[in-house]
This record gives structure tokens, C-alpha cells and sequence, in this order.
């Protein structure tokens, strides 16, 4: 990963853990932290 990638703050839908996401989080979408999104991942 490009370490001038832009990380956007975020709150996990699922833990409610402060977490860094590289892109935009959008209301109507949920955003999940590093180790909650395996388990939302099909």
C-alpha cells in the first residue's frame, strides 16, 4: 500500500471500534474495522 493513500475516520458497523478505512465511508453503507469484515465478507 501507498503510504500517501488518504485514510478517512470511521466507526465499525459492527464493534463500534475507531478504525481507518482508504476510501470515502458513505452514510447509506456500512463500514467495518479490519477484524469484523472477514465476517461479513461472502
Amino acid at each position: 500500500m501507498s503510504e500517501d493513500r488518504k485514510m478517512y475516520k470511521c466507526t465499525c458497523s459492527d464493534c463500534g471500534k475507531e478504525s481507518e478505512v482508504p476510501f470515502e465511508p458513505k452514510a447509506d453503507r456500512p463500514v467495518y474495522c479490519r477484524e469484523c469484515l472477514p465476517k461479513h465478507r461472502n
